[in-house]
This record gives structure tokens, C-alpha cells and sequence, in this order.
């Protein structure tokens, strides 16, 4: 893929990345200049000095993990409109497999590109219809027979997604698993309260056992 590509979807994508920002602080701003309460500074401060500290690092992680897996395009566009681990990272990878295209690829750019575009367009059609549609279907979404399955959703999910990849990349799946149990059985705590921190080091692992494999030619 050549630079002038390259440079062009940056310049773009920090154009729209700042775009985006001004749209999300929009609507506060609105409220602030028509009903004339404005904000606690000292206390806007302290929040936004508190969220840094607890997303901040997480973010610069999710960009280094998948930002070679969507290709430069598709991560400016996915992460302006979020949903990576459970939407826009599945479907790029599933689009790939489907397409045939090799991650890094000129060809895998422009099919993670549409793949989540189209995820996005999805998931406002999705939304839209769930907001129209959530008084209308209130009593059937809180039935005792439905509500039991609500809880299994992202386990449904996230089973469904990993058994995909699983299945034909088992030796490189015994890495990570293993790493979480570990960290599941010595730090409960620190797996469920710092998630993107366990899909850094799965990943470290991950990277590290497949060189080794391939080296072996296990792989």
C-alpha cells in the first residue's frame, strides 16, 4: 500500500476524528447556551482528570491491539464510532476470512473499511428501530420466560465469535487461555476490573508463543 494512501486517510481521519468530538460536545454546549446552567468546572475537572486515568490507558491499548487488524481507514472510522471488541473487530475479521484478503493488504483495507462502515449503518438502523420499538415490546423484553436469557447474551456472543477463530487456530488459542486462568485464579480482581489490560497481555502472549511455534514449525 503506498504512503501517498496512507497520509491522505490520516489527514482525513484526524479532520473527521475532531469532527467527531464536536459533535459529542454539541448537544452539552446546546443545553449550556439555552438553559444558561453552566457547568461546575472544579467538578468537570476532577471527572475528566479521573476518566482519563481509567480510560486513557485503555485506549492507547485498544489502538495498538487493533489498529493493525482494521487497516488505517477503518480505524479512524471505528474508533469515531466505537463498539471495537463486540462489533467493529469481528466484523472486519469476518469480512476478511470471507473475502480472501491478508491483513495489511491494500485489498484488506478497502474490505475492512466497508465491513465496518456497514456495521456502523447497522447498528443506527438497529437502535433507531430498538428506540421505536421499546414501549411496544416493554412487556415481552420483561417477560419471566425471556428474561433469563438477557443475562447470557455477551456470553452467547463473545462463545459464538471465539469458536469461529478457535477452531482453526487452536494451538495459538492455548497461550491466552492459559494466561487467563492463571490471572482469573491469583488476581479475581484485577481481570474483571481491568479488562483491556488482560487483552494486552493475552496478546503479548499470544504474539510470543506464535513465534515460537512458527519457529518450531508447529504451525
Amino acid at each position: 500500500m503506498n504512503n501517498t494512501y496512507r497520509e491522505l486517510m490520516h489527514k482525513y481521519g484526524r479532520i473527521f476524528g475532531v469532527l467527531g468530538l464536536l459533535v459529542m460536545f454539541l448537544a452539552p454546549t446546546m443545553m449550556w447556551i439555552v438553559t444558561g446552567v453552566s457547568p461546575n468546572w472544579a467538578q468537570l475537572g476532577a471527572g475528566v482528570v479521573a476518566l482519563s486515568v481509567i480510560y486513557l490507558p485503555g485506549g492507547l491499548i485498544e489502538m495498538m491491539t487493533y489498529s493493525p487488524l482494521l487497516g488505517t481507514s477503518a480505524t479512524y472510522l471505528a474508533f469515531v464510532t466505537g463498539n471495537l471488541i463486540n462489533l467493529k473487530v469481528p466484523c472486519v475479521m469476518n469480512a476478511t476470512e470471507i473475502c480472501g484478503t491478508k491483513i495489511g493488504t491494500q485489498e484488506n483495507e478497502v474490505v475492512s473499511t466497508i465491513s465496518v462502515a456497514f456495521s456502523s449503518i447497522t447498528t443506527v438502523i438497529i437502535l433507531s428501530l430498538g428506540i421505536l420499538l421499546l414501549i411496544p415490546l416493554r412487556p415481552l423484553l420483561e417477560s419471566p420466560v425471556l428474561a433469563p436469557a438477557f443475562t447470557w447474551v455477551i456470553s452467547a456472543l463473545f462463545g459464538a465469535l471465539g469458536y469461529k477463530y478457535f477452531k482453526g487456530n487452536w494451538k495459538l488459542v492455548i497461550a491466552p487461555i492459559v494466561v487467563v486462568i492463571i490471572f482469573s485464579i491469583v488476581m479475581p480482581t484485577f481481570v474483571n476490573g481491568q479488562v483491556i489490560i488482560m487483552i494486552l497481555i493475552c496478546a503479548i502472549a499470544t504474539l510470543v508463543v506464535s513465534k515460537v511455534l512458527f519457529d518450531k514449525k508447529i504451525i
